[in-house]
């Protein structure tokens, strides 16, 4: 059976008003079985949250609430273009373009034995 944990979440709604989220806890097991009741939950602006061996592994949200969090927005193409740019000057700075084009011009052998001293340094 469930456990309805509640919890006091309190965030700012669009109209900047603070309201109380009830947060449902299922098993994976239970969530496969009740989808539907669980789905309906999350539609009215609840969460669910999924565990896998007492591990809560994944959340139940609302389109709105999934939104609300940043997710499946339509991408800001100037905002894209303007990270592509920026990812470009600095991958043209003087000593950047040196360094690719010493990686492009690199035989194997200095290749294997830079990614080996690489891998050491990061443990």
């Amino acid at each position: 059976m469930a456990k309805l944990a509640m919890m006091v979440d309190m965030k700012a709604s669009s109209k900047s008003k603070r309201t109380a989220v009830a947060t449902l806890t299922v098993t994976a097991t239970e969530a496969k079985t009740r989808f539907g009741p669980l789905l309906e939950t999350a539609i009215r602006g609840g969460a669910v949250v999924i565990t896998k061996h007492d591990t809560p592994k994944a959340v139940l949200l609302s389109m709105a609430e999934f939104e609300a969090l940043g997710g499946s927005g339509t991408p800001d193409l100037r905002a894209l273009s303007e990270e592509f740019d920026d990812l470009l000057a600095r991958l043209q700075a003087p000593a950047r373009r040196k360094a690719l084009k010493s990686a492009f011009h690199a035989t194997s052998k200095e290749l294997g034995r830079l990614a080996v001293a690489h891998q050491r340094r990061r443990g």
